[in-house]
């Protein structure tokens, strides 16, 4: 059978449409030794990594990094609380696309300031940006759809042929899904280097 792209891309979109960012109430509210963390969080983003993959979302080395590097405040007797989780979800995120020096230019004003605090907190800050989670997910669902049909439109099947015409137009989509990930992760560069110059 051959590769449809629209078939594959409309399950993609459809496992999309049920993802969602980890709640503040599915954190536990006792502190977690590593074990425990790294747990959490392969049980509630597995769903979010490529199919195939069986590695764990984060190791004990990755977390030990991330602390020796000042991304995470280091636990209190071996144990994380939830502020700890939540910052490591926004390193989940952030680590995918960004080096770990714009991580620490980013995150590490929040966490000087949040982390551990009782007024305006991490949990507060995480909870606000998930409020706009679900606008995000809807917004990438039509901006994929309008790509995909724009990429179907092209590449004339009397031109190339049948057969060429299908594969070229997969390849326009799949083009132009990643310069359009290359233009975001520049522009996200680029901010985090004006944060950089005038802090």
């Amino acid at each position: 059978m051959a590769f449809e792209l629209e078939e594959t891309l409309n399950d993609i979109l459809k496992s999309l449409s049920r993802a969602r960012v980890v709640g503040t109430e599915e954190f536990p509210n006792i502190d977690l030794y590593m074990d425990q963390v790294t747990s959490f969080m392969d049980r509630h983003l597995k769903s979010m990594t490529r199919s195939g993959q069986d590695e764990n979302i984060l190791t004990k080395t990755m977390i030990n990094n991330y602390a020796k590097n000042d991304l995470l405040p280091p636990p209190e007797k071996k144990k994380y609380n939830k502020d700890h989780m939540i910052v490591l979800m926004f390193i989940y995120y952030f680590k995918n696309v960004l080096s770990i020096k714009d991580i620490q230019t980013i995150l590490n004003p929040i966490t000087d300031k949040y982390f551990d605090k009782k007024n305006y907190s991490i949990e507060d800050i995480y909870n606000e940006i998930l409020k706009h989670s679900e606008t995000v997910f809807g917004d990438i669902e039509n901006d994929v759809r309008k790509k995909y049909e724009t990429a179907m439109s092209s590449f004339d099947d009397e031109k190339v042929g049948a057969k060429d015409s299908k594969m070229l137009k997969d390849f326009a989509f799949l083009t132009m899904m990643t310069f359009d990930i290359y233009a975001r992760k520049l522009m996200v560069q680029r901010i985090i280097d004006e944060i950089d110059k005038n802090e």
